[in-house]
């Protein structure tokens, strides 16, 4: 059976050493989470899955690693500093900070219709920046990883010598100064994000839009998440945001609810028409915020008339936080064994478990069977499949039900057959629970071939 609610998820993460609330010996910070041993090697295999699948396996993607502080000015043109704020509301009655927008009158917390009127507030952070701070020099945390690809655009076109249609990827860290961080990772005030910006001739754009659409629901669905589990919502008109054409998001049925996992958006020539230089010497179709600030032309020339042209974008963006939340949720069952006891497993896709092979010694004091095991480990470990772990617990069954839980594929049994007689070990397959003897010599080939 799947987890029953995010409870069981969270107890999981934090027994097994996936996710811990942050700074949590002085009471935690609300929103904000660190990933353990297992968790981070999870997030970076989800990280690198995505990298490989954006950058490496297509031949019209650059990467990008920006800077997290940005310049006041980036977050002004694009409209950050007078949109990117949400309604809030204070219930007079017991104190609680609500979003108007999240309300239907009252008080969630207390039921009172007591509340104060709407004011904006900015979900931006800002930090100073030079040694006194006068709040004259500041620069904001970054809330979306975006702004800098559009920045670097002419850089990049530069150094590379691309034209549309092309892409720029990037993963990293976004902040955002959530009133009401909440479902442990799926809304938090420190996460991180992969973005590609996919940049496109005016009159394309439709048709490339659908095509990431397809592109980014296929990839959910190879990185082991069930098609039922996931559903396409095509944002009303009315909900767009500012900048957007037509915006898909591809929602996942996590434990609180269906929400959204990554957004598909056709943003149009907004974001490079709003930071370019020369603006009125451009054909610009969104609109966009007079800029004399810009040193540079984001825009590319045809090679035949000569006019320049400000492409489109086509943005897939995703949380990392929010898959790896669906990814565990996914992962997640408890079964039912033939002797009566249950069993909890995490049945992750080799390529994003955390630890891809546990070598386990019999007995964990028998020097030869020690010895041979740490060997082992080490031969797997130079394969550069991932990360393996040497379990020396010295508890056979133990050791499987503990790996079971946090998604390991395979165990490693070595014994006293393996250094007496045959040099061959135990490989239990974590899905199956089938066991069979395997030379140590086939082992390397045997798990790479799965893994």
């Amino acid at each position: 059976m799947p987890a029953q609610s995010m409870d069981e998820l969270v107890a999981l993460c934090k027994r097994r050493g996936f996710i811990f609330p942050a700074s949590d010996i002085y009471g935690g910070l609300q929103g904000v989470y660190d990933y353990g041993p297992l968790g981070v090697e999870l997030k970076n295999n989800l990280k690198a899955a995505w990298w490989r699948a954006i950058v490496y396996q297509r031949d019209d993607v650059e990467g990008l690693d920006s800077a997290i502080l940005t310049n006041r000015q980036v977050l002004h043109y694009s409209g950050h500093e007078d949109t990117f704020a949400d309604p809030l509301v204070d219930c007079r009655a017991c104190k609680s900070r609500w979003r108007a927008d999240h309300l239907d009158g009252r008080c969630p917390r207390c039921g009172s219709d007591d509340l104060t009127e709407p004011r904006p507030f900015n979900l931006m952070f800002r930090t100073a920046i030079g040694p006194v701070d006068d709040g004259s020099a500041f620069a904001y945390l970054r809330p979306e990883t975006a702004q800098s690809i559009f920045t670097n655009f002419k850089h990049v076109l530069d150094s590379t010598s691309r034209r549309p249609p092309f892409g720029i990827a990037q993963i990293g860290k976004a902040f955002r100064n959530e009133i009401t961080p909440r479902n442990f990772i799926f809304r938090v005030r420190e996460f991180e994000q992969m973005e590609l910006e996919f940049f496109v001739e005016p009159g394309t754009d439709e048709d490339w839009h659908e095509t990431w659409v397809q592109a980014r629901l296929d990839w959910w669905q190879d990185q082991g998440v069930n098609p039922n589990n996931l559903q396409l919502y095509h944002v009303p008109g009315d909900e767009l945001a500012h900048y957007s054409k037509a915006t898909v998001d591809i929602m996942y049925s996590f434990p609180h609810g269906v929400e959204e996992l990554e957004g598909i958006a056709n943003r149009t020539d907004f974001d490079l028409g709003s930071h370019t230089r020369g603006q009125p010497e451009l054909s610009i179709d969104a609109e966009v915020m007079p800029n004399a600030d810009s040193t540079a032309r984001l825009a590319t020339p045809d090679q035949a008339s000569g006019k320049w042209t400000v492409p489109y974008v086509i943005e897939p963006s995703a949380g990392v936080d929010r898959g790896v939340l669906a990814l565990l949720n996914e992962a997640y069952r408890v079964e039912e064994l033939d002797n009566g006891r249950r069993r909890t497993v995490l049945g992750l896709k080799p390529h994003l478990a955390p630890i891809k092979a546990a070598v386990i010694p019999l007995k964990r004091n028998h020097e030869g069977i020690v010895a041979k095991a740490r060997d082992i480990k080490q031969s797997l470990q130079a394969l550069g499949l991932g990360r393996v772990l040497y379990e020396h617990t010295g508890n056979i069954g133990k050791g499987y039900r503990r790996h079971d839980e946090v998604g390991t594929p395979f165990c490693v049994t070595v014994d006293f057959q393996t250094i007496e007689e045959d040099d061959t070990v135990t490989v239990r397959d974590r899905d199956t629970m089938d066991q069979c003897r395997i030379a140590v010599s086939d082992l390397p080939a045997y798990l790479s071939e799965r893994l």
